[in-house]
């Protein structure tokens, strides 16, 4: 019987899979438009297409970070600390990211409705597009933070749970 992923898992292999697809997608688009250049009948989308895709691809990479903890840090101030002051920051940290998150999430849903009007130069769609990932970033952002404060807040160390 194969086993079951756990609702975290099928999230990031979404993501991943998406990332993915983003980059073939990228990668498509700019060899197009090499390509189409060098015949001398340039697509007039491509570099539009592969601003959009490289804001997407972005986002996704940030989303993957994100759930893989693997975000710069600079940690030797606070390693020096005590522990419960360590703790103490760690918390305001992920406080402060979640509240990053809710500030991302938020601004995304006016800049998306502001541009759902606007249409793309090259493209047959609404500028609107470009912001849409940033709403998903902003909401994981948060989310994660908040899973991150409670599990240190539940735990007696100072690493992410699991």
């Amino acid at each position: 019987m194969p086993r079951l992923l756990t609702l975290s898992a099928r999230l990031d292999r979404l993501l991943h899979a998406v990332a993915a697809a983003l980059v073939v997608a990228l990668l498509a688009t700019v060899t197009a438009g090499i390509v189409s250049r060098a015949a001398n009948h340039p697509l007039s989308f491509t570099d539009e297409l592969s601003g959009y895709l490289m804001v997407w691809l972005a986002c996704f990479g940030w989303m993957i970070a994100t759930r893989r903890n693997a975000h710069i840090r600079i940690r030797f101030f606070l390693d020096l600390l005590p522990a419960r002051l360590h703790r103490t920051l760690e918390v305001l940290i992920q406080a402060s990211c979640a509240l990053l998150g809710v500030v991302v999430a938020w601004n995304s849903v006016h800049l998306i409705i502001t541009n759902s009007d606007v249409e793309a130069t090259t493209l047959p769609f609404a500028a609107a597009w470009l912001y849409v990932p940033l709403l998903p970033a902003g909401f994981l952002t948060g989310a994660q933070a908040i899973a991150d404060m409670v599990a240190l807040l539940a735990s007696k160390t100072l690493e992410r749970a699991p």
